[in-house]
């Protein structure tokens, strides 16, 4: 019951601002049509928490917020009342203050309603607070009282982050405890990777296989090693800087680590998802992929906007270069033309993680006329509600108390991509945004791969699977490796068609092979490729990451979620391409 009633509260008391959404908030596409497809993709939007939002905190749907509206005041029961809460709440206030604010003027005088708002946000009491923060923790799925021993040791103006990171470490010995069980598991019985796949059987049972099987009693003893690492048996929260085994310009320890035998050559592989996944699915990602380490990276080392995410790969870690000219690393550098409009109360110098919808121009011109009400700074409690959607949304001041969102060549600009690189050829705004908010950040994935140059000087062949807008296959061009065989494996028209137009455009010289749909690439395919290209060097994607996504509280099922279950399809592929170049000597042998 005590769960139950902190839930509702959580639907109840949205305070914080930054996933209201209402209708007028939805993003605009090129037509002008509003789509709640796009208000906020959450595809991408895992790292929210950087100001201090858990990015399991979503918006509620249309319908039951206006509903809740209409049940809960009935000083907002007309259609006058209703719009003012919507448009009140749309700034950040809580329902119940706007409704309590209406109340006292009479709901006719919008300046002294916002008056008592601000007055009133300034006086909520902290109890409030730590009702808000504890609902939050409970509906990421932690315990009640697991939730209350961390907001009472850290207080309710903690990280929400940080509040994980200490429920997940107190649970950890019971997690690594409760490994003892996979002991007493059946062996499951194997798979013969060499065997055409009639249908999703042998994807079911290879799951069973990789995660039953006998061998995995030695995840104890590797678990409890491992206590102290990125890898933890909860929710992945990384300690410290998320620099992975290093970074440029960042000091680090000297790291050195043991490849499993089996994949400590080539071909090589690499893997990406976003880092902030839900409990033990990184844990499940290392297990299926040779027990290997994620390395979990921030993008803000390599650009001005931070993008947190998780590698697994078996490329060699030392002597990596970054790409040049390094690009620019602040909003500052990034924006110049703008520092003489950034109020001293916005510290940013980094953008948030780019999401894949971008702010309506509703959301700039209230915060403009709300700024526009005071002759000097706002007050405090003003300057954090609007940090709040500036943050969210990835603002950045383009005048006196004006705001605009990012453009799409900006996008491009921040995640490494040539300029107009999704511009045109039927693609949308909508499109762009989209395509660019779910792409690999260029410059951290090329940090990762320049240790192929020298290794590959003729030319590299790759199988890219859920290539998305070709961010690895940029990656490895701008890195001056030659790109002799790609084969591109991407579900959506418009990435493909992205893809099409940069290779035709950047003069590739080499064979561009394009598949749809990455559940249907079969093993005969593959032998056909290897046999026809001499092996594959190189297998590089990031799965879906729809389930893992903390504000996904939909469906956040992880490695069971219906797209990012997906995950398993690179790994049926790259055991089959790994098998087949190992048995073959006409694959692996012929690998430069």
């Amino acid at each position: 019951m005590v769960i139950q009633n902190l839930k509702n509260l959580l639907v109840e008391s949205r305070v914080i601002t930054c996933y209201l959404a209402p209708k007028s908030w939805y993003v605009h596409d090129s037509e002008g049509s509003n789509s709640s497809n796009y208000c906020i993709d959450w595809n991408t939007d895992d790292e929210i928490e950087v100001f201090g939002v858990p990015s399991s905190y979503s918006q509620p749907r249309e319908e039951s917020y206006e509903q809740s509206v209409a049940e809960s005041s009935t000083s907002g029961s007309n259609a006058k009342h209703a719009k003012m809460i919507h448009n009140f709440v749309g700034m950040g206030f809580s329902r119940e203050t706007v409704i309590k604010a209406i109340n006292e003027n009479g709901g006719d005088n919008e300046e002294e309603i916002m008056d008592t708002l601000l007055t009133l946000t300034a006086e909520k009491p902290s109890t409030e607070e730590n009702d808000e923060i504890l609902s939050v923790l409970v509906d990421m799925g932690y315990a009640f009282e697991d939730a209350s021993t961390a907001i009472d040791k850290y207080g309710p103006k903690a990280e929400i982050s940080d509040l994980a990171d200490f429920i997940s470490a107190s649970q950890l010995e019971k997690e690594i405890d409760s490994l003892q069980d996979l002991t007493k598991i059946k062996h499951v019985a194997s798979v013969d990777t060499n065997t055409e796949p009639s249908d999703q059987s042998y994807l079911h049972a290879s799951k069973k296989v990789k995660l039953h099987h006998n061998k995995w009693k030695d995840k104890i003893s590797w678990a409890k090693e491992k206590t102290a690492s990125s890898v933890d048996m909860g929710m992945i929260h990384p300690p410290g800087p998320m620099t992975g085994f290093g970074v440029p310009n960042e000091v680090s320890q000297v790291i050195s680590r043991e490849l499993p035998s089996e994949v400590a050559d080539k071909p090589y592989f690499y893997f990406e998802n976003v880092a902030l996944a839900p409990k033990g699915v990184w844990n499940n990602i290392s297990r299926f992929l040779f027990e290997i380490e994620p390395e979990f990276v921030d993008s803000k080392y390599f650009c001005a906007a931070m993008r947190k995410r998780g590698y697994i790969h078996n490329l060699p870690i030392h002597n990596r270069s970054p790409l040049l000219p390094i690009p620019p690393l602040t909003i500052g550098e990034a924006f110049p033309s703008t520092e003489k409009w950034w109020p001293s109360w916005d510290k940013r110098t980094k953008l948030n993680c780019l999401l894949t919808s971008t702010a309506p121009g509703t959301v700039t011109d209230r915060i403009r006329k709300t700024l526009e009400k005071f002759d000097d700074e706002p007050p405090q409690n003003v300057q954090e509600n609007v940090l709040q959607e500036i943050k969210k949304w990835n603002l950045v001041w383009v005048g006196k108390n004006k705001l605009a969102p990012l453009e799409p060549d900006e996008y491009e600009m921040l995640l490494g991509f040539p300029k107009d690189h999704t511009r045109g050829g039927g693609v949308t705004r909508t499109d762009r945004y989209k395509s660019l908010g779910n792409a690999f950040q260029v410059d951290t994935v090329a940090y990762h791969l320049s240790v192929l140059k020298d290794r590959f000087p003729n030319g590299i062949n790759v199988l890219s699977l859920f290539s998305g807008i070709g961010g690895a296959e940029v990656a490895l061009d701008r890195l001056g490796i030659m790109l002799k065989n790609v084969v591109s494996v991407e579900i959506a028209e418009v990435n493909r068609n992205i893809i099409h137009c940069w290779w035709e455009q950047t003069n590739q010289k080499g064979n561009l092979i394009e598949v749809e749909d990455v559940q249907k690439v079969s093993s005969n395919q593959l032998r056909q490729w290897i046999t026809k290209f001499g092996g594959f060097d190189l297998i590089i994607g990031g799965s879906p990451c729809n389930n893992f996504s903390g504000s996904n509280r939909v469906s956040r099922h992880g490695l069971e979620g219906k797209q990012s279950s997906l995950f398993y399809e690179y790994y049926r592929i790259l055991e089959a391409v790994m098998e087949m170049q190992k048995n073959d000597p006409q694959g692996d042998n012929k690998v430069q």
